[in-house]
């Protein structure tokens, strides 16, 4: 069993429970949030989207006692672009208490970082504050991607498509996606590459598709690598959270296009 397996075993067990107990509502301020396609795609700037997570299965605990509100201050005060808000609990440590924190704190939009599998976890994301739900690629069949895709864009949400190979490239441009973030990670085995984002780069249609690279970015020369593949976003979780300089951090990720 791979990670990414073991993982989506818990996300059955969760749904399961969520569809028994789960009443949907809107518990966040539906405060009105720029478009995450939008300003990314206009920006002259690298964007950086800036990941609270406690702990990884590939890195174990990175901050256990993080504040999720006072965290999402800091990324905002230091410059994020969107704040990403891991929420899965079995595996990173995250919960959905954490994004109704953020949520009540900043203006930016927020990324549910989760593995959906169903249409609930949508809601759910949504009732919370989310604007933005991760659909990853590897861990469904198309059919159920596209269901899923077009659920979340019917309730005014943005949705990333995570992809890590051509394959699922191949998916996501076909269900239409506007927005593909690059997972340079390797879920199954948990390793990384940039030169992942480098190949896909050249298989998308960058005038019209918004790319972000995620995992693996931690040095100005990253970034830059990332930008010159054509990536106008970056998704930075484990050297934000290990960060002992937030302002310093974002500089050194910052690069103008």
């Amino acid at each position: 069993m791979t990670i990414l397996a073991d993982i989506l075993v818990e996300k059955e067990k969760e749904v399961k429970q969520l569809k028994q107990n789960y009443q949907s509502e809107n518990l966040a301020n539906n405060q009105t949030v720029s478009s995450f396609y939008r300003t990314f795609m206009e920006s002259d700037q690298m964007k950086i989207i800036a990941e609270i997570k406690r702990a990884s299965p590939s890195k174990g605990i990175i901050n256990p006692n993080v504040n999720p509100a006072k965290q999402a201050s800091d990324y905002q005060a230091a410059g994020a672009s969107m704040i990403s808000v891991l929420t899965d609990q079995p595996f990173f440590q995250g919960t959905m208490e954490d994004l109704a924190m953020v949520r009540s704190v900043v203006d930016l939009p927020i990324l549910n970082k989760d593995f959906i599998i169903d249409e609930i976890q949508i809601d759910r994301a949504k009732d919370y504050g989310a604007n933005v739900i991760l659909l990853i690629a590897a861990a469904l069949p198309k059919t159920r991607l596209e269901e899923l895709y077009d659920y979340a864009i019917q309730s005014g949400l943005e949705v990333l498509f995570e992809v890590h190979n051509a394959a699922e490239l191949s998916i996501a441009q076909e269900i239409g996606v506007q927005i593909i973030g690059v997972n340079n990670r390797n879920l199954k085995t948990f390793e990384v590459d940039l030169a992942i984002t480098e190949e896909l780069a050249k298989q998308i249609d960058l005038t019209k598709t918004l790319l972000i690279s995620e995992s693996g970015i931690k040095t100005t020369a990253d970034v830059m690598r990332v930008q010159k593949a054509g990536a106008r976003g970056i998704l930075v979780g484990e050297t934000m959270m290990r960060s002992k300089d937030l302002t310093a951090t974002f500089q050194t990720l910052r690069v103008n296009r």
